[in-house]
This record gives C-alpha cells, structure tokens and sequence, in this order.
C-alpha cells in the first residue's frame, strides 16, 4: 500500500529548529493554485488544535486573511487614512476621527481585531451611557465600528462582522417644536432692520440648509421667472496636518493650564487643556491641507430647482442693485465669487458668523432660542398648512426619501382642526353640532332617559315645562327633604302624561314611593317599575 497522504491532508513532523510545524489547504488562490497555511507549536497538541481551528472555519467559509492581524487601533488608523478619506465627506469624516479618538481607540484599540466579540462592544456602549453620552451618541459610534469592520470583512481580514451581532441602543427622535407663523412673521420683521434680511427672507422661503444659502450665486437665481437652482453650498472644513511631526508644530499653542474662573480671552467656552500627545492646532501648520471654507456639493442628491416667491423677487433685485454699487466704490481688493449673500467686501461669510446673527435676530424678534437648522423645519411645516402636497415639499427640501420628509414636517393646528372637521363630514355628514347657549336661569338641561321631548335640570331636579325652570337655578336639596318628582301634562290621565311620568305623579301621595339616593335602594317599583328621572330625595326619619 502506498504511503502517500491524500490531497488536503495535514501533516505535523517535527523540525529541525526544534518546533512542530503544520501545514492545511484552505482552497484555492486566484491563480488556482493551492492556498496553503502553516501553523507551528512547541507540542504536536499545540499544533493540531491550531490546525483543527482553522479547519473548523474553513468549513464554516470563514477563512482568515493572510499576515499579521492588525489591532483595532491599526485598522481604524488605516480605514480613516486610506479608504475614508476617498469616499467620505470631509465633515462625516471629521465626525469619524473624532468617535474613533475618543471612544473606539481608547475602549478597544488594543485587541486584535480577529478576537473582538460582542461583549468587548457592549462594555464599551455601557461605559459610555455611564459618562452620560446621549443614546445617540452611542448609536453613531456603533455604526463606525459596523463600517470600519464591513470593510475588514470584505478584504478577508476578518471572517465576521461582530457589531451587527450587538444590539445598537434604542434612539427615540427628540420633538422639534418649528415657529409658528406669527413667530416667522416677527422674525421677518425684525430682520428688516438688519443687513441680513434678505439673507433669511430667501432661507426660510425656499427652506434652505445654512451651507446652500451662504453658497448661493447669482448665476443660479433666475430673477425673471423666480427659478433657483441648488447645486452648491459653503462649509468650513477642519485643517489637517501636512508635517511629519504634529505634535512639535503646534507646541506654540498647546494649553497647559485651565483658563481662570472670569476668563476674558475667549467668547465663547474655554477649551480644555490640550493631552500630553496633543496634534492639534493644525490651523498654524506650514503644510496644511484640506481645511477653511469650500464650495461643494450639497448634501447627498440635494441638486435641485426650486422656485422663489413673487414677492421676494423685487427684495432680490433691490438687493443685486445694492451690491452692484457697492462694487462700483470699493477698491481693487474686492473678493468676487458671484455669492448672493457676502460681506460688503465680497468674503464669504463664516457659518459660524452667520449663526451668530441668527441667535441675535431671535432675541431682538422676542421670539425663543432656536437653531438655524430649526428654519428649514418651520418652511416644511408652513407649507404643509397651506395645503401643499408632502411629496411637493420632499422635492423642495431636496430629500430624495419621503421618510426623511416626515422627520422634518410637524402638523400643527389648522392642520390638525381640518382633519377633525373631515372626520365629521365622514362619519356625520357634515352637521355640526351647535352647542346650546347657557340657561339664563342657571339650569343645567338634561334630555330624559325615555325619549320624551322634555328636558330636566342636573341641579335642581325640575322640568322645563314647570314654572321653576323660569326662576334662578336652585342646589340640589339636602337630606332630610323630600321634593314630590314632577310630571308633564298628559291627555291619556292627567293633562298627557306618559305613563312612567303618570305612575311618578301617583308615587307622590305614598311616602314609602321614594328614591333614596344616599342608600342606593329604590321603592318605586309598585307604581314605577322603570322611572325614567328620579330627583334627589331622602327618607323622613
């Protein structure tokens, strides 16, 4: 018999180096050769349980990449600096180096990124909502992590994706309150004494992001027929290091100690003291790169034409023939970018300037604090009022998901009261039950439980036939007295009672024919036997 081994089999001998050695076919390479692995131990055992590992993933299709396995930290430095950067937007980016500096790296940057399991992640979520990070926050750090390890997976690095096998916290979207009309109304009108009011008149007309409205050109505004196209919107991206050592380059502004308690240097919130490992301060670098203001493409497939309101095209005319004589007087350093909305100059304006006069309009409108974003909800909800189709509005705002437009629209009132008067055409035909105006008299009518066409007061007990309903209102009597219960005049007995009302007239010449409210028994069933209106009586002792 021949002792040569069959095809794929493993074999462990012994080396000269003194360790054992193994090798396993796994498949096929892309040429078509063999793909073969080797694995090596200080014992036979060793190295027949590593072989038995791989075998078992290997019949499982999940076979490991080839090479060293990179950490967490290794890969997440490689995805962000290599494959993110070519596909991601340069703020979705920036969100990405951030989650992945202050939580993914520091939480789990050392594990190698073939070991991580599901618990490593759920530690890393719990410690996190322990700090007080919102559920958000923690959303977005988990969908990173699934990213960065998708594209582990793909390039068989990894042979699973464990973030999709963790459950991400449950985010409920927080209510977005937009302004009603008169609150838009009064900013408007504050606006009129700012230079920036036609600024905000086109963003909350046309619903705008702030990035469109500061990108916008006056060879895209079409100021005969009102037609504006959307193709460009203004962002102040973050610099990045372009020198070798980040660290040195920014020594000149790395903060070693907090600020004092009144600090006056800055407006806004002091910055914590820099790490000992701080590369920030890109902003001074000699070798910058990527950073300051751009023009680029709106948000996802937001290109669109929308078109402006009549009224606002004379504001926009006015308003070119301002800038157009303003160029005419200012020197030759004048910045031209064709913007609808600069500075006198021609610079463009920095969103964070432009938020700034956005907080300072609301306090001047009286209105409450509100984010510039919260513009672009209020022109949704507005428009939906006035009876504008959602899709039209999905069009306008430049989402190419009608889901996303309910996230933005907010029915408010009339629309809420027009769904309500719809709702009584269908079920009652459209008759509307008038509310009666109040009883002169203080009465509080009531229709009788038999039908009748007669009335009884809640308070008093009398009937609106007798001469007590043309008197002021009485309290209902107390215990100890009786009152007699009353009856309408009938044909058939007495003056055309009904025949409970008859029985009750009756009821009154016995003392033992009462109602006893107060021990929820009744002794009218002799004469009565279903009365239809009982007064507030009592037994005499």
């Amino acid at each position: 018999m021949s002792k040569r081994q069959p095809n794929g089999h493993t074999k462990i001998y012994l080396g000269a180096d003194g360790w054992y050695h193994g090798y396993i076919t796994i498949g096929l390479k892309d040429d078509g050769s063999p793909d073969r692995r080797h694995r090596m131990g200080k014992t036979a055992t060793e190295v027949r349980n590593k072989i038995r590992e791989l075998e078992q993933k290997r019949d499982a299709g999940h076979v490991p990449g080839k090479g060293r396995v990179p950490t967490v930290e290794e890969w997440v430095n490689t995805y962000l600096d290599t494959i993110a950067a070519r596909t991601l937007a340069p703020r979705s980016l920036d969100d990405y180096r951030s989650k992945a500096k202050n939580w993914i790296i520091p939480g789990l940057g050392q594990h190698k990124i073939d070991r991580l399991q599901p618990e490593h992640l759920d530690r890393l979520y719990a410690k996190m909502l322990d700090a007080g990070k919102a559920p958000s926050h923690v959303l977005k750090v988990h969908r990173v992590l699934s990213r960065m390890l998708t594209i582990a997976v793909r390039r068989g690095i990894v042979s699973r994706n464990v973030a999709k096998l963790v459950d991400p916290p449950t985010v409920r979207e927080t209510e977005i309150i937009p302004f009603s009309q008169e609150e838009t109304r009064e900013i408007l009108t504050a606006a009129r004494e700012r230079p920036s009011f036609v600024r905000w008149a086109v963003g909350l007309a046309l619903g705008l992001r702030q990035g469109e409205a500061l990108g916008l050109r006056w060879q895209y505004v079409d100021l005969n027929t009102g037609r504006v196209r959307v193709w460009w919107q203004l962002q102040r991206n973050t610099w990045q290091h372009g020198c070798d050592d980040p660290h040195a380059c920014g020594a000149k502004r790395h903060k070693i100690k907090p600020c004092p308690k009144e600090c006056k240097q800055h407006k806004r919130a002091c910055p914590p003291p820099c790490p000992k490992d701080c590369a920030r301060h890109a902003s001074i670098c000699p070798k910058r790169k990527g950073g300051g203001l751009v023009f680029r493409e709106p948000k996802g497939k937001s290109r669109r034409t929308v078109m402006l309101p009549p009224e606002l095209l004379p504001i926009l005319r006015a308003h070119r023939a301002e800038q157009e004589r303003r160029q005419a007087h200012t020197c030759s350093a004048r910045q031209e970018h064709d913007l609808v909305f600069c500075q006198p100059d021609g610079r463009l304006i920095d969103p964070r300037d432009d938020w700034e006069d956005w907080k300072e309009l609301l306090r001047a409108a009286g209105v409450r604090d509100a984010r510039v974003h919260d513009g672009r909800h209020t022109s949704a909800t507005l428009l939906l009022e006035y009876g504008v189709d959602v899709r039209i509005v999905m069009e306008i705002l430049g989402h190419s998901d009608l889901r996303v437009t309910t996230r933005y629209t907010h029915v408010a009132t009339p629309l809420a009261q027009e769904a309500a008067r719809r709702m009584g055409e269908a079920l009652w035909g459209g008759q509307q039950q008038q509310p009666e105006p109040p009883d002169p008299y203080g009465h509080e009518w009531a229709p009788a439980i038999d039908g009748s066409e007669h009335r009884y007061c809640t308070l008093c007990g009398y009937a609106d036939w007798q001469p007590q309903a043309k008197q002021p209102c009485a309290d209902a009597p107390g215990c100890g007295s009786v009152v007699a219960l009353p009856s309408p005049p009938s044909s058939s007995g007495p003056a055309g009672a009904t025949a409970t009302g008859y029985a009750t007239k009756k009821a009154q010449a016995s003392d033992g024919n009462v109602v006893d409210l107060g021990r929820y028994r009744s002794r009218l069933r002799e004469s009565n036997p279903r009365p239809t209106h009982y007064e507030c009586v009592a037994l005499a002792d």
